[in-house]
C-alpha cells in the first residue's frame, strides 16, 4: 500500500472516482482502439469481437486485474496496509486503482483473473460484482472474467456468479461452450481478428482462452485447491486445435499457429519450477496449486500455440518464467481487502501484442508479445518489462526498470 492511495479521506475519495470515471470516458472513445464491441447480452458485431484496429494500429493491449477480493464497497477496510493508513482505506481504493491505470494504459481488453469479489465479506454478491466491475462497465470497456475460488462464498453459488457476469453490459464472458459437457464455468475463448483491411482480417491472429481452475477439491482423499478437469482440457484441446487449422487454412493460409493465452485463477503445479535465477519478478510466498497435477500444462505444451499463462491467487507472486516454451505468469495482487504486504504496491499485469508490418505497409500476424507491471504507487511505475515471446525467439528478460 503507498502513499498515494490513501492520501485522502473517503468522501473527497469519492469525488475523485467519480471525476476520473468522467475523465476516462471522455478521453477513452476518443483514442482507445476502434474494437468490435457486443452489447449487453448480446453476440459480438464481428466473431470473437476484437480486433488490432484504432488509435494503436498495430498493437492490442490487454490489462490483467487480480485478486480484486471486493465486498461492501466504503464499509470494508484493507488489509495489510499501515496503520496510519487503515482509517482512510477501503474497497473504494480498488476502484480508484482500477479506474487510474485504465487511464494510464488504455487497454483494449481488461481480463479480470478470479476471487473478483471476496464472498466472506460480500452481504449481497450481486451487488458487489457491480462495483468490482464498474469502471470497466462505466467506460465501456470489453472485458472478460473467470472465477477464482472466493467468488462464491457470498449469496450466489458458482455458477450463479458466472451468470451474473454474462449479463453484464461490456463484458465477453460466456457461461460455457454451447453444446458442450465441461466442468466449471467460465471456459470459453476470444479471438482478436487482424487488422482491419489487411490480408489477416478475417482471421484471429492472438487467440485467448479462459478457464474455471476451480475452488476446492471436491475429492475427499484429495485435499486443497481444485484443478483444471479433463472435460475442460478436452475443450482446449479441440478449440485450439480448430483455430490452427483455421488459421494455416486458405485463404491467406499461414505458415505457423496464431500465438495463444491463457487466464485463470490458481497456479499450476508447474509455477513450483522457477527461483530468483530464471524468472522475471518476486516469489514471497509459496505457489498454492492443487495438490495433484492434472496435466493441464502437458496439454498446453502439445497443443503447441499456448506462449503464455496468466494467474493470480498468490497475491505476493508477480513473477514470470518460462518453462518447455511457456511463460507462466502472476499477476501480482490487485485489491486492497485481499492480504498483501504493506509497503509493498498493489499491482496489475499488461500484455502487449504487436504486429509484424511488411516493406509495403500491411499489417501482418503477430509478431512479439510483452509485458509489464504497474504499480499503485506516487508514479504509478512501470516495472518488470519483458518479452514474452517473439518469431524466432522464446521471449528473454530486460532489466528492471521504472518509469511514470
Amino acid at each position: 500500500m503507498d502513499s498515494f492511495s490513501l492520501l485522502f479521506s473517503s468522501s473527497l475519495l469519492l469525488l475523485i472516482l467519480a471525476a476520473a470515471a468522467a475523465d476516462v470516458s471522455v478521453d477513452s472513445r476518443e483514442e482507445r482502439s476502434a474494437l468490435q464491441r457486443r452489447g449487453e447480452g448480446g453476440a459480438a458485431a464481428t466473431p470473437g469481437g476484437l480486433r488490432f484496429s484504432g488509435g494503436r494500429r498495430g498493437e492490442f493491449k490487454i490489462l490483467q486485474v487480480a485478486d480484486m477480493h471486493y465486498a461492501d464497497g466504503r464499509s470494508t477496510g484493507c488489509l495489510d496496509v499501515f496503520p496510519n493508513q487503515t482509517a482512510t482505506c477501503s474497497d473504494l481504493n480498488t476502484t480508484a486503482f482500477v479506474y487510474r491505470v485504465i487511464r494510464a494504459e488504455r487497454p483494449d481488453l481488461v481480463v479480470f483473473t478470479g476471487d473478483n469479489i471476496f464472498g466472506f465479506d460480500a452481504t449481497d454478491a450481486a451487488k458487489s460484482l457491480d462495483m468490482a466491475f464498474a469502471p470497466a462497465v462505466t467506460l465501456e470497456l470489453p472485458w472478460a472474467a473467470v472465477l477464482g475460488n472466493h467468488d462464491q462464498e457470498s449469496t450466489l453459488s458458482r455458477e450463479g456468479v458466472m451468470r451474473h457476469i454474462v449479463r453484464m453490459r461490456h463484458t465477453l464472458s460466456r457461461l460455457n461452450p454451447d453444446g458442450t459437457d465441461i466442468d466449471g464455468f467460465g471456459n470459453y475463448n476470444l479471438e482478436v481478428y487482424g487488422s482491419e483491411g489487411s490480408s489477416l482480417a478475417n482471421k484471429s491472429v492472438l487467440n485467448l482462452y479462459f478457464l474455471d481452475s476451480g475452488d476446492y477439491s471436491t475429492v475427499p482423499s484429495i485435499p486443497g485447491y481444485g484443478w483444471i478437469k479433463p472435460s475442460q482440457q478436452l475443450w482446449f484441446e479441440r478449440t485450439s486445435s480448430r483455430l490452427q487449422k483455421e488459421y494455416m487454412s486458405k485463404p491467406e493460409a499461414q505458415k505457423n499457429a496464431a500465438p495463444g493465452l491463457v487466464y485463470f485463477h490458481i497456479p499450476l503445479p508447474e509455477y513450483s519450477s522457477f527461483d530468483a535465477s530464471n524468472f522475471t519478478g518476486v516469489r514471497q510466498e509459496g505457489i498454492s496449486s492443487a495438490s495433484i497435477n492434472s496435466g493441464f500444462f502437458a496439454t498446453m505444451v502439445e497443443a503447441g500455440d499456448v506462449k503464455a499463462v496468466f494467474t493470480g491467487h498468490d497475491h505476493l507472486n508477480d513473477f514470470c518464467g518460462k518453462l518447455t516454451g511457456i511463460q507462466l505468469c502472476y499477476a501480482g495482487g490487485f485489491g486492497y481487502h485481499a492480504y498483501g504486504k504493506a509497503g509493498w504496491s498493489r499491482r496489475a499485469r499488461v500484455v502487449s501484442a504487436y504486429l509484424e508490418k511488411t516493406v509495403d505497409g500491411e499489417w501482418q500476424g503477430v509478431k512479439s508479445i510483452k509485458t509489464w507491471k504497474r504499480l499503485d504507487d506516487q508514479n504509478l511505475s512501470t516495472i518488470d518489462s519483458q518479452v514474452l515471446w517473439s518469431k524466432g525467439n522464446n521471449g528473454r528478460r530486460r532489466k528492471r526498470s521504472t518509469k511514470n
